[in-house]
C-alpha cells in the first residue's frame, strides 16, 4: 500500500513539474512579446494599458518582472482615468519605498493631488499609502495635509487623506508637523461621521506620542460622543445592527484615556452621562452575534475609560459586577476582555477587595483552554496580589507552573519571583518559595531571578544561614537545574561557614555537593564554582587539598576563561602567606538599593501594541515601584 501511494505521489510530482515547465515557456513567450511591443513608440494608451495588465497578472502569479515600470509611469501621466488607474495599480504592486524609480513618480503624484478631480486625488492617495516611505513622506505629506484640511475637499478625499497621513506617520514620524495639530483636531467636529472616524484614527496615533499638542481633542471627543449617543445625531448609514458607529465610539473613548479627567464641569458631566448610557444600553439583550460584538466592544472601552477617570463609587460597583459576570462567561472573548478590564481596574484602584471577591474564578482562568485567557488571568493575579492573599496566589501559581504551557512559563517565573519578594512577610517563606520556583521552573529561570535572590540574601543577614542550609539540601538531591547550582555556589561561597558546624553541612559535604554537579555544568557555571572553591580555600583550610586538585585539573582546560581562573586560583592557594587570599576572598558588601531588574523585564513587555497602554500590569504602583521590594523582613 505504501509503495502504491509513493507511485501515485511520484506521478503527481511529474505532472506538476511538466505543468510548471509548460507555464514557464508560455510566460517567457508572452513576456518576450510584451517586451517587443514596448519597443514600438506608436503604442496607443489602450495597448499600453493592456500589456501592463498582462505584466501585473504575470507578477501576481509569482514571476519576476524586470521591465515595464516606465510604461506604468507613463500611464499615470495620462489624462484618461482608466489608464491612470492601471498605472497607479502597477506602481502600488511593483514599487516599494526603496525602489530607484520613486523619484520619477513623485511629480506625477503631486500633480494628481493638486488636481480638482477627486478621483485623481484618491488614486494618488492610494499609491502613497501603499508605497509610503521616508522619501515620499518628506515630498508629499504637505500636499496630503492640504487635502485633509481643505474646505473644498470632498468627504471621500478627506477620509483617504487622513488614513494616508496616518500611514506616512507610522513610517516616518516627522511627516506630520506640530503646527498642523489644531487644524487636524478641528476635523473631529466635521459633520461627516466617516471623515471623523478616519481622523480619529490619525489623532489617536498622534496623541500617543505628543499628547499636549492634541489635548483640544478631549472636549471635541466628549461632545461628539454625546451627540451620537444622547442626542441621536447620526445618519442611519452609520448604525451597525442598531449600535451607533461603534468604531468611532471605541476610538474616541480610547483617545480620552491618554488624558486626565477634564476640569471643565460640562465636559465631565457629559462624559459620565455617556458612560451611564452605554452601561444601560449594554444590558439590553442582543438579537445576533454582530450586535453582541459591537455592544461588547463599546462596553469594554467604556469600562476602561470609566476606570481611567475614576468615576463615582456607584458606577464603579456596577462595573465590577458586570466584570464578575464576564470572567465567568462561556464565551472565550468575554472572559479575555473581562480579565483584561479587571487587570486595568486593579492597576488603578486603591481598594482591591471587590476584585479579590472573584479570586477563585480568576484562579480557575489559569486552567482555561485558551492560552490568551490564561495569560490575562496571570496578569490579573499578579496585579491583585497583596500581603493578605500572597501565600495563596503564589502557591497556586507554583502548582500551575508545573503543567503550564512552555510559552508562558518564563513570564510566570518572573511574576512569581516579584510577588514573592514584594509581599514576603518572613524570610523563611521567601527562601522556600524562590528555591521551589527554581526547582520547578528550571531552565525557564532567567539570570535576573537567581541574581536578584542573591542580592536579597546578601543584603539581609538573618536570611544567610537559612538560605545556605536550604540550598545545600537542594544540591544534595538527585535532580537539579543549573540556576540552582549558580545560586548555591554563590551563597555557599559567601556564607557556607555559617552552617559548617551543623550536622550534614560540613565543609567537605558542601564541596562534594557542588563538585557532584560540576562536570555537567556550562562553562559559565564552572567558572562561578571555581570562584566558590577559592573562597572555600580561605574559609575551610582542612579541604584545601581537594580544592587545589580541581584547580590543577582545569589549569589545562581548553576553555581560556576556565584555564585562566584555575591557574590564578592555584597560584593564590599556593602562596606561603594567606594575607592576599583573605583580601581577595573578603565577604561581599551589601548591594546598593536599586530598581529590581525583574520589574524592568515586566515593564519591557508593555506598550508593544499599536495603541499604547495607559496603565501598567502590577497594581497601583506597578509603573513607579523603584524601591527595594523586601519591606516585611
Amino acid at each position: 500500500m505504501s509503495s502504491m501511494r509513493g507511485l501515485v505521489q511520484f506521478i503527481a510530482d511529474l505532472r506538476n513539474a511538466r505543468a510548471r515547465e509548460l507555464e514557464e515557456k508560455r510566460i517567457n513567450k508572452e513576456m518576450a512579446n510584451i517586451r517587443q511591443k514596448f519597443k514600438d513608440s506608436n503604442l496607443s494608451g489602450y495597448q499600453k494599458k493592456k500589456y501592463v495588465c498582462k505584466l501585473l497578472y504575470i507578477y501576481i502569479l509569482g514571476w519576476n518582472i524586470d521591465f515595464g515600470h516606465l510604461e506604468a509611469l507613463n500611464l499615470i501621466a495620462s489624462n484618461k482615468f482608466s489608464e491612470k488607474q492601471i498605472g497607479y495599480l502597477a506602481i502600488s504592486l511593483l514599487l516599494n519605498e526603496n525602489h530607484d524609480l520613486i523619484n520619477l513618480v513623485l511629480n506625477s503624484i503631486r500633480k494628481d493631488l493638486n488636481d480638482p478631480n477627486e478621483l485623481y486625488n484618491c488614486l494618488a492617495l492610494h499609491a502613497i499609502a501603499n508605497v509610503g516611505g521616508k522619501e515620499m513622506a518628506e515630498a508629499l505629506s504637505s500636499d496630503v495635509h492640504r487635502l485633509l484640511v481643505s474646505p473644498v475637499s470632498k468627504p471621500v478625499v478627506k477620509k483617504k487623506a487622513a488614513l494616508t497621513l496616518l500611514r506616512l506617520y507610522r513610517k516616518y514620524q516627522h511627516s506630520v508637523h506640530e503646527e498642523w495639530a489644531d487644524r487636524i483636531v478641528s476635523i473631529l467636529s466635521d459633520p461627516d461621521l466617516g471623515v471623523v472616524t478616519s481622523v480619529a484614527s490619525l489623532v489617536l496615533a498622534l496623541a500617543q506620542d505628543k499628547p499636549d499638542l492634541y489635548k483640544q481633542g478631549y472636549g471635541r471627543a466628549v461632545f461628539r460622543l454625546k451627540a451620537i449617543l444622547l442626542d441621536h445625531q447620526i445618519h442611519p448609514d452609520y448604525l451597525y445592527y442598531k449600535v451607533p458607529n461603534p468604531w468611532l465610539q471605541v476610538k474616541l473613548m480610547r483617545l480620552l484615556q491618554y488624558y486626565p479627567a477634564s476640569d471643565d464641569p460640562d465636559v465631565a458631566v457629559g462624559l459620565v452621562d455617556v458612560l451611564q448610557f452605554i452601561l444601560v444600553a449594554a444590558a439590553e439583550p442582543s438579537r445576533n452575534v454582530q450586535q453582541s460584538n459591537a455592544q461588547n466592544a463599546v462596553l469594554f472601552e467604556a469600562i476602561n475609560l470609566a476606570i481611567h477617570i475614576d468615576v463615582s463609587a456607584s458606577l464603579m460597583d456596577r462595573i465590577v459586577s458586570k466584570l464578575g459576570v464576564f470572567i465567568s462567561s462561556r464565551e472565550t472573548n468575554l472572559r479575555y476582555l473581562g480579565l483584561d478590564a479587571m487587570a486595568h481596574l486593579a492597576a488603578r484602584t486603591e481598594d482591591l477587595s471587590p476584585i479579590r471577591a472573584h479570586q477563585s474564578t480568576i484562579l480557575n482562568s489559569l486552567r482555561d483552554r485558551d492560552i490568551s485567557v490564561r495569560r490575562k488571568g496571570l496578569d490579573l493575579l499578579y496585579s491583585m496580589c497583596g500581603y493578605q492573599n500572597a501565600a495563596t496566589i503564589v502557591a497556586e501559581l507554583l502548582k500551575y507552573l508545573e503543567v503550564a504551557d512552555y510559552a508562558i512559563r518564563e513570564d510566570m517565573v518572573i511574576k512569581i519571583a516579584i510577588l514573592t519578594e514584594k509581599h514576603a512577610m518572613e524570610y523563611k517563606w521567601y527562601i522556600d518559595t524562590i528555591l521551589k520556583l527554581i526547582s520547578v521552573a528550571g531552565e525557564y529561570v532567567s539570570d535576573e531571578v537567581w541574581q536578584r535572590a542573591v542580592q536579597i540574601v546578601i543584603n539581609n543577614e538573618e536570611l544567610q544561614p537559612y538560605a545556605a542550609h536550604t540550598l545545600l539540601q537542594y544540591l544534595k538531591g538527585p535532580t537539579y537545574y543549573e540556576a540552582m547550582v549558580k545560586i548555591g555556589g554563590y551563597v555557599l561561597g559567601e556564607f557556607g561557614h555559617l552552617i559548617a558546624d551543623t550536622q550534614g553541612c560540613t565543609p567537605i559535604e558542601q564541596f562534594l555537593a557542588l563538585q557532584d554537579k560540576f562536570p555537567s555544568c556550562s562553562a559559565f557555571t564552572k567558572a562561578l564554582l571555581l570562584s566558590t572553591y577559592i573562597k572555600f580555600v580561605n574559609l575551610f583550610p582542612e579541604i584545601k587539598h581537594q580544592l587545589t586538585q580541581v584547580f590543577q585539573s582545569y589549569s589545562q582546560s581548553l576553555d581560556s576563561e576556565l584555564q585562566q581562573r584555575a591557574c590564578e586560583y592555584l597560584i593564590l592557594a599556593s602562596l606561603p602567606s594567606d594575607d592576599l587570599l583573605r583580601t581577595v576572598c573578603d565577604e561581599m558588601p551589601p548591594f546598593p538599593e536599586r530598581t529590581s531588574a525583574l520589574l524592568s523585564r515586566i515593564h519591557e513587555k508593555q506598550g508593544k501594541g499599536e495603541d499604547r497602554r495607559t496603565w501598567f500590569i502590577g497594581g497601583k504602583a506597578g509603573a513607579t515601584d523603584t524601591e527595594a521590594l523586601i519591606e516585611g523582613f
